[in-house]
């Protein structure tokens, strides 16, 4: 009597991204959906504080805003394109899964050099100084 209720099942393709590694995703969503459309002529005060509430145009109606909702909450927030994807590396981009032992030699910053000698000084300083231990 207030409208017309659409129900009905919508397959929607997915493209993106890894979230980790950039790599290209496709997939496939079924989604089933529910909504009523209001008739025009129904009272306008009725539907106070239900602006989202859809409305008979006539004989015809827009799916497009119920079905946009129903397949962006079934979206995953973070895709992977596998869950133990382990992304990108830090230094160079390079993609960990097609180069699982990649490493870079530590280099170090020649700005923090100097400090880096004074602290194998005393290491080795401190080793003299408490020498072997005896129980």
């Amino acid at each position: 009597m207030e409208g017309v209720l659409v129900t009905g099942t919508a397959q929607a393709v997915l493209d993106g991204e890894c979230a980790r590694c950039l790599e290209v995703l496709r997939d496939e969503t079924v989604v089933d959906f529910q909504e009523l459309f209001f008739y025009e002529e129904r009272d306008a005060g009725a539907l106070d504080g239900d602006d989202d509430a859809g409305r008979l145009e006539g004989d015809l109606l827009d799916l497009e805003p119920v079905l946009r909702d129903t397949v962006v909450l079934t979206l995953p927030f973070q895709p992977l394109c596998r869950d133990d994807c382990p992304g990108l590396c830090a230094e160079c981009g390079a993609r960990l899964a097609d180069e699982p032992d990649h490493q870079h030699d530590e280099a170090l910053d020649p700005r923090w050099a100097a400090l880096h000698g004074l602290a194998d000084q005393t290491d080795r300083a401190h080793s003299r100084d408490t020498g072997p231990t005896e129980e």
